[in-house]
């Protein structure tokens, strides 16, 4: 056993001891209800302004922060939700009973005090104590900041353990709470903005019979009663679309996806997209739909258009840069794949720009392969990346002009996609041909490839309307407006291997 290790189990163990002779005195460690009136941040402003005495008291929740007793008298911080206000107790002000509890407090522990302010010599606002009373104790040790062999290093520094114990990082890390706060108000200002623009919020179901809307391996699942499998869902796009043909013309959801993929600083399993639907609309109006929406959000959020993301200076302020997919590839790798024949070809300019693209089953597929390797990571400033390839768009109108590709963009910001979208399939004749395209796929060994949806055809069948439609990835969004680097930072409990 470690020496941390075995000085944290004595910490336990002492606090445990401090349980039980609290219950003995007949005093509940973990009583039933504290109601606070105020919070730390608040009363120092307010005092700042209003200076208030002893007649006026304010009641306070959160985390003993700090304390030094010195006999009669100790200092202490309390550290609540809006931040740290400096504590003042005294045994003749609480009395014994009260004082011996509260120099017996260990850090973390959760009190409710009830005082009234003053000013230190020194001018720091200050809550001095007319009782106190324990809350829950805190039997784990917080990790602090601790000095060893003359290095200075951080206890709770381990990343996997952060997110694994997010509820102690929480707790010691301002800037992790901090993020979440703000992932909060980036959801809240997306809604609002939709609702503006006449958007109705809908929900589709997460357990579905077909998993389809995207090329995504799923998770799978059985329901006992039905005895049926059912799928986690990928995307809620072909439900949403069923709203559309039934009339509702403008539709969205902030929704969790599940995709049985890898895992990396870019992807988790179990993540949050906006999609939004539009009747009447097209790629073109779904663009000026997601360049006004994260801008405005970007605006709300951040006071600014140009933002700090890693060593990048990022600017949103529109309008953004638009290029054709073969374009791009072409511009960063040299490779026109509008003018590649063969796979072999194809496969051949893969590898004389170092892409390994030996398993790809076609020219596209190749050419995407080039994209993420040598474009993609290029794309700091925004960009709409435009006009797929067909093959790669299975529920995207052609494009009238170049039936070979598609009304599709996906908007690229720091590196990463952050969308997608395009101008709707709603022909039902030439979506049953692509599923049925997409089902051989799928029996050749492509376990990404779309399932085949006759409830859905027969959907379009009833007719649906010239759309748009639109996907925005929640969580790589808020890691640009977070300046974070891993979509961990962004997700409260990311999936992690059980310890």
């Amino acid at each position: 056993m470690s020496q941390d290790l075995k000085e944290t189990n004595e910490l336990i163990q002492q606090r445990i001891e401090k349980i039980k002779n609290l219950k003995e005195k007949g005093v509940d460690p973990y009583p039933i209800r504290f109601f606070p009136d105020s919070d730390s941040a608040s009363l120092i402003e307010m005092y700042s302004k209003t200076p208030t005495g002893p007649e006026k008291k304010f009641l306070l929740g959160g985390r003993l922060h700090s304390k030094r007793v010195m006999g009669k008298a100790s200092f202490a911080h309390l550290k609540d939700k809006s931040g740290v206000i400096q504590l003042y107790a005294t045994r003749d002000d609480l009395g014994e009973e009260n004082y011996t509890l509260f120099k017996s407090l260990d850090l973390g522990d959760l009190i409710g005090i009830e005082g009234y302010l003053f000013q230190t010599q020194k001018g720091e606002t200050t809550l001095h104590l007319t009782s106190v009373t324990l809350l829950a104790k805190c039997v784990r040790p917080l990790p602090v900041v601790k000095e060893k062999d003359g290095v200075i290093y951080d206890a709770f520094a381990d990343v996997e353990q952060r997110y694994r114990m997010r509820y102690v990082d929480l707790v010691v890390n301002d800037q992790v709470r901090e993020t979440f706060i703000t992932r909060s108000r980036i959801v809240s200002e997306i809604r609002n903005f939709l609702t503006s623009e006449g958007f109705l919020e809908v929900e589709t179901p997460m357990m579905q019979p077909i998993a389809g809307g995207a090329a995504a391996r799923p998770f799978v699942t059985h329901h006992n009663t039905l005895d049926m499998q059912l799928f986690l869902r990928i995307a809620p796009e072909l439900y949403l679309k069923r709203l559309i043909v039934g009339g509702l013309d403008r539709v969205f959801e902030l929704n969790r996806n599940f995709r049985n993929e890898g895992i990396s600083t870019k992807h988790n399993p179990e993540f949050t997209m906006m999609e939004a639907y539009m009747a009447y609309g097209d790629m073109g109006k779904m663009l000026e739909l997601t360049e006004k929406l994260i801008t405005t959000v970007a605006q709300k959020i951040c006071g600014t258009l140009k933002i700090k993301y890693g060593n990048d200076l990022v600017d949103l302020s529109p309008p953004w840069r638009r290029v054709k997919y073969v374009d791009i590839i072409k511009e960063y790798s040299g490779i026109d794949f509008s003018q590649v024949k063969t796979l072999e070809e194809a496969k051949e300019k893969a590898s004389s720009v170092k892409v390994d693209a030996s398993k790809c089953t076609s020219i596209w597929k190749v050419a995407d392969e080039v994209f993420s390797e040598k474009a993609e990571p290029n794309l700091i400033q925004p960009v709409f990346v435009t006009d797929y390839p067909k093959e790669l768009s299975p529920l995207a109108k052609s494009n009238p002009e170049n039936p070979g590709y598609v009304e599709r963009f996906e908007p690229y910001i720091v590196g990463r996609e952050i969308g997608n979208a395009f101008s709707e399939l709603n022909d039902p004749f030439d979506q049953k041909e692509r599923f049925e395209d997409q089902v051989k796929q799928r029996e050749a060994g492509d376990d990404e490839a779309f399932m085949m949806d006759e409830d859905y055809i027969r959907a379009l069948e009833y007719g649906m309307p010239p759309t748009g439609g639109l996907g925005i990835g929640i969580d790589r969004l808020v890691m640009l407006l977070t300046n974070s680097q891993s979509i961990r930072d962004t997700i409260l409990f990311p999936l992690m291997r059980p310890e």
